[in-house]
């Protein structure tokens, strides 16, 4: 007798068939469309006419002619792609060379470059959250406000969690005294949605009080803050030691794409044999590579911008306030606005490009708060009158409270 048929199997009816495994999203659509919480995709065109105070070019280096140039270089000759990953046949010599220029510029002993911040962060997190049997059971304290990526990371390693209160060292230091065993803090430098600037030094003094470890994302520090640019954890006098780790992205200040995590030698060769997003992933573009190092050359020459952006900001947020917006004091290059809901928030930001000026909408759930804003990012190669009109702009299409 011949076997049944996946299509006739025992207990198949003909209405079991024909359900829909995907009407649930439907649903989901529907309900995000109410609260107008639904996300479109914009292409932007090569030369847009707008100001742009919503992307991450700090610095204004991703259309840089040394960086562009940098990055066509690279692809004529070492390749579109990296071939594979960087432990088969994705690591060249521009990314050898990136690694170490990162490291000194910004004050670590070693690097690694990964395809992504996001990428980087993961590794990061999981790596060195370890096996439970090394040492203990690891714990992980995470801020609330804390980039997705790093609560990513905490959800996917294999180890306890603590979430605690945005920006607090005594929540950190009470998780860390209740727990025995190996620990890792884990806190952006500066906090994407408002802008503001983790109590670095107060944190690594948590850490060090009980034996544990300490990892900063300083994706919004890199270029805007420090000595000429070298990052928060820098300029919180903590670069280079011993229980510090500190991941960046190269997407933002240096105008190119990927990330890297930087610490002391040890953590490094053990990411690159721990950490799964480094293993298995395909290795960093030589484009960006290139682009990447050209960035860090012309900061290394240009020190200024990193002074020149911050200004910006400030100078944003102070015509803000002065109209009597609810912004929140920048500590970097981040200018975050408040709106009084989800739709208002989009009908701004749609206001303003009407306007000519391109600004960021966060709407839950990207905003942990569930707090509506408009988020502005300054850029060192803005003149002081397009700051001016971007804030008139602004202040102008703002929708009543």
């Amino acid at each position: 007798m011949p076997q049944d048929s996946p299509r006739d199997a025992p207990g198949d009816t003909p209405r079991a068939r024909l359900r829909d495994p995907f009407a649930w999203i439907d649903a989901h659509h529907e309900r995000r469309l109410a609260a107008g919480l639904v996300r479109t995709l914009r292409p932007r065109p090569a030369d847009s006419p707008l100001t742009d105070l919503a992307g991450n070019d700090y610095l204004g280096l991703t259309r840089h002619a040394e960086v562009t140039e940098a990055a066509a270089a690279a692809a004529v000759r070492w390749g579109a792609g990296a071939t594979g990953s960087r432990l088969v046949t994705g690591s060249t010599a521009l990314h050898a060379r990136l690694e170490e220029e990162l490291a000194a510029f910004c004050g670590f002993e070693a690097a690694l470059v990964f395809s992504s911040g996001y990428a980087a962060n993961l590794a990061a997190v999981t790596a060195l959250a370890g096996p439970a049997g090394d040492g203990g059971p690891a714990l992980l304290v995470c801020d609330e406000g804390n980039h997705a990526s790093l609560i990513d990371g905490c959800r996917l390693a294999r180890a306890e969690k603590a979430v605690v209160p945005h920006a607090d060292p005594d929540a950190v230091r009470k998780a860390l005294a209740a727990h025995d065993g190996r620990a890792l803090a884990v806190t952006d430098s500066v906090f994407s949605v408002d802008g503001d600037a983790a109590p670095l030094p107060a944190l690594a003094g948590a850490c060090r009080a009980h034996g544990a470890a300490l990892l900063v994302d300083d994706a919004h520090g890199l270029g805007v803050l420090g000595e000429g640019g070298r990052g928060a954890v820098h300029a919180a006098g903590l670069a280079g030691d011993p229980d510090v780790v500190a991941t960046v992205t190269l997407s933002k200040a240096l105008g190119s794409q990927g990330g890297a995590v930087l610490g002391p030698q040890r953590v490094i060769r053990h990411l690159v044999s721990n950490a799964r997003t480094f293993i298995f992933d395909t290795g960093l573009a030589p484009a960006a590579a290139g682009a990447a190092l050209a960035a860090l050359a012309v900061l290394r020459r240009e020190p200024q911008r990193a002074r020149r952006v911050r200004d910006i900001a400030a100078e944003l947020h102070r015509r803000l306030v002065a109209a009597g917006f609810a912004a929140v004091r920048p500590d970097a290059a981040v200018v975050s606005v408040r709106a009084p809901s989800p739709e208002a928030a989009v009908r701004w930001a749609a206001d303003c490009r009407e306007a000519g000026i391109a600004v960021g909408c966060f709407r839950p759930p990207s905003v942990p708060d569930g707090v509506s804003r408009l988020r502005l990012t300054a850029r060192a190669d803005l003149s002081d009158e397009q700051v001016t009109a971007a804030a008139d702009a602004i202040i102008r299409t703002a929708p009543a409270a």
